[in-house]
Protein backbone atom coordinates (compact mmCIF):
# COMPACT_ATOMS: atom_id res chain seq x y z
CA UNK A 1 0.00 0.00 0.00
CA UNK A 2 1.36 3.41 -0.99
CA UNK A 3 1.52 5.86 1.92
CA UNK A 4 1.96 9.50 0.95
CA UNK A 5 4.05 12.01 2.89
CA UNK A 6 2.05 13.69 5.66
CA UNK A 7 2.14 17.46 6.25
CA UNK A 8 -0.49 18.15 8.93
CA UNK A 9 -2.77 16.53 11.48
CA UNK A 10 -5.77 16.42 9.13
CA UNK A 11 -3.80 14.33 6.64
CA UNK A 12 -2.70 12.05 9.49
CA UNK A 13 -6.32 11.61 10.60
CA UNK A 14 -7.30 10.61 7.06
CA UNK A 15 -4.39 8.18 6.77
CA UNK A 16 -5.24 6.39 10.03
CA UNK A 17 -8.86 6.11 8.91
CA UNK A 18 -7.66 4.53 5.66
CA UNK A 19 -5.06 2.07 7.00
CA UNK A 20 -6.39 1.42 10.52
CA UNK A 21 -3.12 1.07 12.45
CA UNK A 22 -0.18 3.46 12.84
CA UNK A 23 2.60 3.33 15.46
CA UNK A 24 3.86 6.77 16.46
CA UNK A 25 7.61 6.08 16.47
CA UNK A 26 9.85 3.20 15.34
CA UNK A 27 7.73 0.04 15.14
CA UNK A 28 10.49 -2.37 14.22
CA UNK A 29 9.11 -2.48 10.66
CA UNK A 30 10.95 -0.26 8.20
CA UNK A 31 8.93 2.82 7.28
CA UNK A 32 5.87 1.89 9.32
CA UNK A 33 5.40 4.69 11.84
CA UNK A 34 4.12 8.26 11.85
CA UNK A 35 7.60 9.71 12.33
CA UNK A 36 8.85 8.02 9.15
CA UNK A 37 6.11 9.37 6.89
CA UNK A 38 5.79 13.01 7.96
CA UNK A 39 7.37 15.86 6.06
CA UNK A 40 10.83 16.85 7.32
CA UNK A 41 9.45 20.15 8.65
CA UNK A 42 7.14 18.19 11.01
CA UNK A 43 9.92 16.23 12.70
CA UNK A 44 11.76 16.94 15.93
CA UNK A 45 14.18 19.86 15.81
CA UNK A 46 16.37 21.51 18.47
CA UNK A 47 17.18 25.21 18.10
CA UNK A 48 20.54 26.84 18.94
CA UNK A 49 19.02 28.55 22.00
CA UNK A 50 18.05 25.18 23.47
CA UNK A 51 14.40 25.37 22.48
CA UNK A 52 12.71 22.67 20.45
CA UNK A 53 9.75 22.05 18.20
CA UNK A 54 8.02 18.87 17.10
CA UNK A 55 4.82 19.53 15.14
CA UNK A 56 3.98 15.85 14.79
CA UNK A 57 4.10 15.39 18.57
CA UNK A 58 1.60 18.20 19.00
CA UNK A 59 -0.89 16.58 16.63
CA UNK A 60 -1.63 13.68 18.96
CA UNK A 61 -4.40 15.42 20.90
CA UNK A 62 -6.15 16.62 17.73
CA UNK A 63 -6.02 13.15 16.19
CA UNK A 64 -7.74 11.75 19.28
CA UNK A 65 -10.27 14.48 20.04
CA UNK A 66 -11.11 15.74 16.55
CA UNK A 67 -10.17 12.76 14.43
CA UNK A 68 -11.79 10.24 16.76
CA UNK A 69 -8.96 7.69 16.64
CA UNK A 70 -7.77 5.63 19.60
CA UNK A 71 -4.31 6.26 21.10
CA UNK A 72 -2.24 4.32 23.60
CA UNK A 73 0.68 1.96 24.02
CA UNK A 74 -0.70 -0.79 21.83
CA UNK A 75 2.25 -1.90 19.71
CA UNK A 76 4.75 -4.01 21.63
CA UNK A 77 4.55 -1.54 24.52
CA UNK A 78 4.96 1.50 22.25
CA UNK A 79 2.41 4.19 21.46
CA UNK A 80 0.32 4.47 18.35
CA UNK A 81 -3.10 5.00 16.80
CA UNK A 82 -5.92 2.64 15.88
CA UNK A 83 -8.97 3.74 13.92
CA UNK A 84 -12.38 3.33 15.51
CA UNK A 85 -13.34 0.97 12.68
CA UNK A 86 -10.57 -1.47 13.64
CA UNK A 87 -10.78 -0.96 17.40
CA UNK A 88 -13.49 -3.63 18.07
CA UNK A 89 -11.43 -6.34 16.38
CA UNK A 90 -8.24 -5.18 18.06
CA UNK A 91 -9.98 -5.24 21.47
CA UNK A 92 -11.49 -8.62 20.75
CA UNK A 93 -8.14 -10.20 19.97
CA UNK A 94 -6.07 -8.40 22.61
CA UNK A 95 -8.46 -9.04 25.48
CA UNK A 96 -8.46 -12.74 24.67
CA UNK A 97 -4.66 -12.70 24.92
CA UNK A 98 -4.60 -10.46 28.01
CA UNK A 99 -7.43 -11.55 30.34
CA UNK A 100 -9.22 -9.16 32.67
CA UNK A 101 -7.16 -8.27 35.79
CA UNK A 102 -7.60 -10.59 38.74
CA UNK A 103 -9.65 -9.50 41.71
CA UNK A 104 -7.52 -7.68 44.28
CA UNK A 105 -4.68 -7.00 41.82
CA UNK A 106 -2.99 -3.64 41.33
CA UNK A 107 -4.29 -3.54 37.76
CA UNK A 108 -7.87 -3.95 39.03
CA UNK A 109 -7.33 -1.11 41.52
CA UNK A 110 -6.04 1.16 38.76
CA UNK A 111 -9.12 0.49 36.63
CA UNK A 112 -11.48 1.02 39.57
CA UNK A 113 -9.94 4.39 40.38
CA UNK A 114 -10.13 5.44 36.73
CA UNK A 115 -13.78 4.38 36.60
CA UNK A 116 -14.55 6.42 39.73
CA UNK A 117 -12.87 9.58 38.42
CA UNK A 118 -13.66 9.28 34.72
CA UNK A 119 -10.19 10.34 33.57
CA UNK A 120 -6.92 11.31 35.24
CA UNK A 121 -3.49 12.42 34.15
CA UNK A 122 -0.86 9.78 34.86
CA UNK A 123 0.67 11.69 37.77
CA UNK A 124 -2.63 11.99 39.63
CA UNK A 125 -3.59 8.39 38.93
CA UNK A 126 -0.23 7.24 40.29
CA UNK A 127 -0.71 9.24 43.50
CA UNK A 128 -4.25 7.92 44.07
CA UNK A 129 -2.94 4.39 43.64
CA UNK A 130 -0.29 4.99 46.32
CA UNK A 131 2.72 4.88 44.00
CA UNK A 132 4.16 8.16 45.23
CA UNK A 133 7.31 6.89 46.92
CA UNK A 134 10.88 6.98 45.59
CA UNK A 135 11.53 4.92 42.44
CA UNK A 136 7.81 4.04 42.17
CA UNK A 137 7.14 5.88 38.91
CA UNK A 138 8.65 3.32 36.54
CA UNK A 139 6.97 0.44 38.36
CA UNK A 140 3.57 2.12 38.10
CA UNK A 141 4.13 3.01 34.45
CA UNK A 142 4.72 -0.69 33.80
CA UNK A 143 1.26 -1.56 35.14
CA UNK A 144 -0.36 1.16 33.03
CA UNK A 145 1.46 0.03 29.90
CA UNK A 146 0.27 -3.54 30.41
CA UNK A 147 -3.30 -2.30 30.80
CA UNK A 148 -2.98 -0.30 27.59
CA UNK A 149 -1.61 -3.36 25.79
CA UNK A 150 -4.67 -5.22 27.08
CA UNK A 151 -6.89 -2.42 25.66
CA UNK A 152 -8.21 -1.62 29.16
CA UNK A 153 -6.80 1.94 29.22
CA UNK A 154 -6.60 4.55 26.45
CA UNK A 155 -5.55 8.19 26.21
CA UNK A 156 -8.44 10.66 26.11
CA UNK A 157 -6.31 13.75 25.40
CA UNK A 158 -3.11 15.50 26.45
CA UNK A 159 -2.85 18.15 29.15
CA UNK A 160 -0.07 20.74 29.01
CA UNK A 161 1.22 23.03 31.75
CA UNK A 162 1.13 26.76 31.01
CA UNK A 163 3.70 29.47 31.62
CA UNK A 164 2.98 32.86 33.19
CA UNK A 165 1.76 34.12 29.82
CA UNK A 166 -0.77 31.31 29.49
CA UNK A 167 1.19 29.49 26.78
CA UNK A 168 1.39 25.71 26.78
CA UNK A 169 4.82 24.16 27.08
CA UNK A 170 6.55 20.83 27.64
CA UNK A 171 5.78 17.30 26.46
CA UNK A 172 2.30 17.14 27.95
CA UNK A 173 0.65 14.63 30.29
CA UNK A 174 -1.53 11.78 29.06
CA UNK A 175 -5.13 12.07 30.24
CA UNK A 176 -6.00 8.42 30.81
CA UNK A 177 -9.40 6.76 30.83
CA UNK A 178 -11.03 3.45 29.91
CA UNK A 179 -12.36 2.85 26.38
CA UNK A 180 -15.76 1.98 27.87
CA UNK A 181 -16.03 5.44 29.43
CA UNK A 182 -14.74 7.22 26.34
CA UNK A 183 -16.46 5.25 23.59
CA UNK A 184 -19.13 3.15 25.31
CA UNK A 185 -19.30 -0.52 26.21
CA UNK A 186 -20.25 -1.53 22.68
CA UNK A 187 -16.92 -0.20 21.38
CA UNK A 188 -15.19 -3.50 22.13
CA UNK A 189 -17.83 -5.71 20.49
CA UNK A 190 -16.78 -7.11 17.11
CA UNK A 191 -19.17 -10.04 16.70
CA UNK A 192 -16.26 -12.31 15.75
CA UNK A 193 -14.09 -14.84 17.51
CA UNK A 194 -10.66 -13.61 18.66
CA UNK A 195 -9.05 -15.85 16.03
CA UNK A 196 -11.17 -14.29 13.28
CA UNK A 197 -10.26 -10.78 14.47
CA UNK A 198 -6.57 -11.71 14.57
CA UNK A 199 -6.68 -13.04 11.01
CA UNK A 200 -8.34 -9.84 9.75
CA UNK A 201 -5.77 -7.65 11.52
CA UNK A 202 -2.84 -9.64 10.15
CA UNK A 203 -4.29 -9.46 6.62
CA UNK A 204 -4.66 -5.67 6.91
CA UNK A 205 -1.12 -5.25 8.23
CA UNK A 206 0.24 -7.41 5.40
CA UNK A 207 -1.45 -5.03 2.97
CA UNK A 208 0.00 -1.96 4.72
CA UNK A 209 3.47 -3.46 5.30
CA UNK A 210 4.35 -5.95 2.54
CA UNK A 211 8.00 -5.53 3.59
CA UNK A 212 7.34 -7.02 7.04
CA UNK A 213 7.97 -10.62 7.98
CA UNK A 214 5.25 -12.69 9.69
CA UNK A 215 7.31 -12.61 12.88
CA UNK A 216 7.51 -8.80 12.81
CA UNK A 217 3.75 -8.50 12.37
CA UNK A 218 2.99 -10.94 15.18
CA UNK A 219 5.43 -9.16 17.48
CA UNK A 220 3.69 -5.87 16.72
CA UNK A 221 0.23 -7.00 17.78
CA UNK A 222 0.74 -9.92 20.16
Amino acid sequence: MQIEEIHNSAEMVDLIERIGFLPLLDSGIRGFCAEAIVDEDCRYVVYPDGGWDWPMWKWKGEIITEGGHVYGKFFNGKAGFISRRWWPDFCNYRRSAHPKPQEGSIEEAILMILSEHGSLITRDLRALCGFDGPKMRSRFDGYVTRLQMATRIVTEDFVYPRDKHGREYGWGWSLLTTPEQLYGHESAQSGRTPQESFALIIKQLQTICPQATPLQLQKLIK
